[in-house]
């Protein structure tokens, strides 16, 4: 994934009300493992007054998975293809490691049907924008998703599948629930 390519542009308004570009560049932070990963584009408090401050957090704070209590977070993500030639104990090897180095260890409740099965307290908006990929849940057949498509996903257990020849890249909202 070339996440130099993504661009993230964030509008401000100036001492005079004017509106104007505050940044226009590439992502705040990245966490990557292999071809996969997440590039943060923006986080605020979901407090009135404080969701439009200007200040760009993600530059200064590490990568996390959850948005803080009270906040929201955007960001850009990638799923690579399954990686047929892994053992299974090397799957849950790479997945709890991307999650523990997340703070996000906590969240693998039951990985039962796959290894990067997580549960967070939020509720995402999650738009694919490039390639296929499946939804899995605890129960019943994945959906599989293709570029358009939007999933709100409400606190639940899931993992993201790539079962295609072709990275996936998807933009997701993140609202702190809890």
């Amino acid at each position: 994934m070339d996440w130099q390519a993504l661009r993230r542009i964030v509008t401000d308004n100036d001492e005079t009300g004017r509106s104007r570009i505050l940044i226009d560049g590439e992502a705040a932070k990245l966490f990557a493992v292999d071809e996969a990963g997440l590039a943060e584009i923006w986080a605020a408090p979901l407090k009135p007054g404080a969701l439009l401050d200007a200040t760009d957090r993600l530059s200064v704070e590490d990568v996390r998975l959850e948005p803080g209590a009270g906040a929201v977070k955007v960001r850009w993500f990638t799923v690579a293809p399954e990686d047929d030639g892994r053992t299974a104990a090397e799957k849950e090897a790479v997945a709890a490691g991307a999650f523990a180095a997340l703070g996000a260890a906590h969240c693998r409740t039951d990985t039962t049907r796959h290894p990067v099965m997580h549960k967070t307290d939020t509720l995402d908006v999650i738009i694919l924008v490039k390639g296929e990929i499946d939804l899995l849940l605890d129960d019943g057949e994945p959906a599989h998703l293709k570029a358009g498509d939007v999933v709100i996903q409400r606190a639940t257990n899931h993992a993201w599948v790539n079962r295609g020849s072709e990275t996936a890249l998807l933009v997701a909202v993140l609202m702190n629930a809890a």
